[in-house]
């Protein structure tokens, strides 16, 4: 059995998947890389039979009609062979020092008998065209190097979320929970974070900047203006991540701290959601605000009372054209704090 099984999922991604390959073959015969070829036009395919060729050993190639991200990440999940699972999208690669100390870690909690449900190491926005890089680290919210449970949590900053790049969980872990992510959606990298929650028992952070993240091409998924113009599937996922809060709920609510996370992980997403809307200046986009909370008033009183009522949930309810551009402006500052889109 491999350690790491590394799904790349690429879409039309001859331009850059290089150099995400290549970042992870340093893994050696620890690692399999799956490259999920999603029915791309250009020769992804063939770049991908090459590393192929070359690599027999580490590399596999799956090709699939095109589903989008979320079914790409799927038949990684169906093909893996690793103890453990990550996600690394095309156009991101990964920090090499990083990556070697994070496989002799698994490989020494193994040796010692421990196998941990998720680990966690930073991630670093590669933004287009800025030479200070902001790097997200847990040490404040999580104990360092050594193995731990929810009860050790601390509070998490606002933008210290533990996303897609932060990420490797283990493998059987992914599918005891019944990780499925839709097809041809965007923004799924929530679903993917967010469902195996209430299943995790042990954890295991190491404070290296391993992923980058690469942010700034114009027609990248989580663009601004992309994101308005997609604006349906994000709210998509934003109803269908409460969905799953309320299908799981007795499961959630024994363990107070996965509770609170999941909560304020779901407050910062409606409030995304929202903000887009706002933003886009649309009359039928205040509608699907409108919608989008009644709907989660509908799904369960409690949770909607908590997200509405809390700090964000009041934000995106200002009153008139100046309470929305409040509401703007408050994410425009945060926008250049925290450096997302």
């Amino acid at each position: 059995m491999k350690l790491l099984s590394i799904a790349v999922p690429c879409y039309n991604s001859s331009r850059y998947m290089r150099k995400c390959i290549d970042s992870l073959l340093p893994g050696g015969e620890d690692v399999e890389i799956i490259i999920v070829n999603d029915g791309s036009s250009d020769n992804t395919a063939d770049i991908a039979e090459e590393y192929r060729e070359r690599f027999p050993s580490i590399v596999k190639v799956v090709n699939k009609e095109n589903g989008g991200h979320g079914s790409a990440v799927n038949s990684g999940m169906e093909f893996a062979k690793g103890l453990y699972f990550k996600v690394v999208d095309s156009d991101d690669w990964v920090n090499q020092s990083a990556y070697i100390q994070i496989l002799d870690t698994l490989k020494n909690l193994i040796k010692d008998g421990k196998t941990v449900d998720m680990f966690i190491s930073n991630y670093v926005y590669e933004k287009e065209g800025e030479m200070r890089k902001k790097v997200i680290k847990y040490h404040h919210a999580l104990p360092q190097e050594q193995v731990f449970t929810w009860k050790d949590v601390r509070h998490f900053r606002v933008g210290q979320y533990i996303l897609m790049h932060s990420v490797i969980y283990r493998t059987n872990l992914l599918r005891e929970c019944g990780l499925r992510l839709p097809e041809h959606t965007f923004y799924v990298d929530s679903i993917f974070v967010f469902n195996p929650l209430p299943y995790v028992r042990t954890m295991y952070y190491l404070d290296v900047n391993f992923y980058r993240y690469f942010i700034g091409r114009a027609d990248q998924s989580v663009n601004e203006q992309v994101m308005i113009g997609r604006i349906d599937q994000q709210i998509k996922v934003n109803k269908l991540l409460v969905d799953y809060y309320v299908e799981e709920k007795q499961r959630i609510i024994v363990n107070g701290k996965v509770r609170r996370y999941m909560l304020n992980y779901l407050d910062i997403i409606t409030t995304v959601s929202s903000v887009l809307l706002i933003r886009s200046g649309l009359p039928e986009n205040l509608d699907k605000k409108k919608e989008l909370w009644n709907y989660i008033k509908e799904k369960d009183k409690w949770i909607w009372g908590h997200l509405r009522f809390g700090i964000l949930g009041s934000a995106m309810h200002l009153p008139g054209k100046l309470g929305r551009k409040i509401t703007v402006d408050g994410y425009k500052i945060c926008q250049r704090i925290f450096h997302f889109n």
